[in-house]
């Protein structure tokens, strides 16, 4: 039999301080996390407003430092930033905040490193091949569809 720890709610607080201390977390892994610790939803509600109120959840700085992150680390477009983050049930205003952190200058010079790039990998010989791998590969990553197939027509 698996056994579980009780937790206090004074133990679950320190706990889910630490938790959120550590990286940038949404609310709904704050809640998700609660679940797994098997809090009542009371506990779970007076947890969650102690750690906004104390500053340790907020969901503007955690989607802001997502798409950031996201951005710059994985070279992710908007549309995949945008789709976790609504994943995530981060709202259309913190999304919307998230998006503006991104420099449209990078946003640019990022797609057309990652374009050229990933040009050099791909062996195919057919052209619209070739062409079908590397849209595949940039929508795949979240980068809108007008600015994938105005970068095939400048590499291939």
């Amino acid at each position: 039999m698996i056994s579980h720890k009780a937790y206090s709610l004074t133990e679950a607080t320190k706990k889910l301080e630490r938790y959120c201390a550590y990286q940038e977390r949404c609310h709904k892994e704050v809640v998700e996390k609660l679940k797994g610790m098997r809090m009542i939803p009371e506990a779970i509600d007076q947890i969650t407003t102690h750690l906004i109120q104390e500053n340790f959840l907020n969901e503007e700085r955690f989607s802001k430092s997502y798409a950031r992150g996201k951005f710059t680390i994985k070279k992710w477009g908007k549309n995949r930033i945008v789709n976790e983050l609504k994943l995530r049930q981060v709202s259309k205003f913190n999304i919307k905040s998230a998006l503006a952190e991104i420099n449209e200058e990078d946003y640019h010079r990022t797609l057309d490193e990652l374009a050229k790039k990933r040009v050099t990998q791909i062996s195919e010989t057919n052209v619209q091949k070739k062409k079908k791998k590397l849209a595949d590969y940039l929508l795949y990553r979240g980068w809108e569809s007008n600015l994938v197939y105005e970068k095939l027509k400048e590499l291939i």
